[in-house]
């Protein structure tokens, strides 16, 4: 009698799982694609309009939004810096322009919308990140100086939100992919929530900053425009060279940060990108980002919600 050469099925099984396991050891496990998870953060066909991108955070920040998939529109005092316009373009080959605007000067302020308007682009996500310092003790700080840093780190942030608010709003809503029309990212500061020394004007705008946001995102976040703050701590940029050249000032600082590091505008590059994206801010909600290392980990009110610390 001839024997058939076909193994038992209840014999091949065993032996098929060992393969399976051993490819698997060797491949490592099977993953699902990351694609789904890097299309959320995807910027592709949107518009951001950025202030203060010529240098610091907020030439890190354009060249984030741009790396994720946005054109790029940089309102600046002059067309004189083009280093920022450039190197969106030349890094990311997304669209990038310059358009001159005077952020100290209210009426300049007021024309820059009207003028994107005009010129039929379509803007989803503003950022305003221009700012100024000016350090004298309080008893005698100046006037003008005063004013200067409430119009550019206050005012203007104010009008610009305003204005681009109503914009949004006064869009047909099927002229939207979703139910977000748009979203604002304001750049407040760890002095928000702390006096600082020297700097009353500057805490006062940021404080406002901080306060301006809550407001807005109290009002318009159920008609679909998320608003944000991201509340920087002490970061190695052109605005805090005093502080960092003063050894006394720096070690004091430096003491009480966790990370023990001054922050670098390349910190600030992934929570930028993670404000604007469709689903998940729409509903996280949150006001504030406190970004300062820990900082606000060593302050007496680390216990308060997230978005009231520091």
């Amino acid at each position: 009698m001839s024997h058939s050469s076909t193994s038992d099925p209840a014999q091949q099984q065993p032996q098929q799982q060992q393969e399976q396991q051993q490819q698997q050891s060797e491949t490592g496990p099977c993953l699902p694609s990351a694609g789904a998870v890097f299309s959320l953060f995807s910027l592709a066909g949107k518009t951001a309009m950025v202030t203060g991108g010529t240098r610091g955070l907020g030439r890190a920040m354009a060249l984030a939004l741009a790396e994720a998939g946005a054109d790029i529109i940089l309102v600046q005092r002059d067309e004189k810096d083009t280093s920022t316009r450039d190197e969106i373009i030349s890094r990311t080959g997304r669209k990038a322009s310059i358009h001159v605007a005077d952020l100290a000067d209210q009426d300049s302020v007021k024309g820059i919308m009207p003028a994107i308007v005009e010129e039929r682009r379509n803007v989803d996500i503003l950022l305003n990140c221009a700012g100024v310092q000016r350090r004298h003790p309080s008893e005698s700080f100046p006037d003008d100086d005063w004013n200067e840093v409430l119009q550019v780190n206050l005012t203007s942030v104010f009008t610009l939100c305003r204005e681009f608010g109503a914009y949004l709003l006064s869009r047909d809503a099927s002229s939207f992919q979703s139910a977000r029309r748009g979203t604002i990212i304001n750049v407040a500061s760890l002095l928000s929530f702390q006096g600082g020394i020297t700097v009353p004007a500057y805490a006062s705008s940021k404080g406002g900053v901080a306060q301006l946001t809550k407001a807005l995102s109290n009002e318009w976040m159920s008609k679909g425009i998320s608003v944000n703050a991201i509340a920087p701590g002490y970061i190695d940029t052109e605005m805090n060279t005093a502080l960092m050249n003063n050894p006394e000032r720096s070690s004091a600082i430096l003491s009480r940060i966790p990370a023990g590091r001054w922050g670098t505008p390349e910190d600030f590059k992934g929570v930028v990108v993670f404000w604007p994206v469709k689903p998940v801010v729409m509903y996280l909600g949150k006001s504030s980002a406190p970004m300062a290392a820990g900082w606000d980990a060593r302050e007496s009110s680390s216990c308060l919600p997230l978005n009231s610390q520091r």
